[in-house]
């Protein structure tokens, strides 16, 4: 399901800088997620390929309205989000 959010009227400077502060999100039974990657394409797939072999993952798509690539080319735009034990997650993220 695509994340519909308040993009009406926004730049697309505004809209990737407002990405680049979604880090982490916790679901509905309280667990933390860390955001691995945003994107598209072949390199979503490479990410996806990585993020499974090192825990949990969550895939989000996002409206791609203002990212005139993605538009154009008809491309879906995602997120990875993903959830490692701590001992893997102290090593990656700290």
């Amino acid at each position: 399901m695509a994340d519909q959010g308040d993009t009406e009227g926004k730049t697309i400077r505004e809209r990737m800088a407002e990405e680049e502060l979604v880090k982490e999100k916790t679901d509905a039974l309280g667990r933390r997620w860390k955001k691995a990657y945003f994107g598209g394409g072949e390199h979503f797939k490479n990410w996806l390929a990585q993020c499974r072999e090192l825990g949990e993952i969550m895939v989000e798509e996002v409206d791609s309205t203002g990212y005139k690539c993605f538009e154009e080319s008809g491309e879906k735009l995602f997120r990875i989000w993903l959830r490692m034990d701590d001992n893997k997650e102290d090593d990656l993220f700290d």
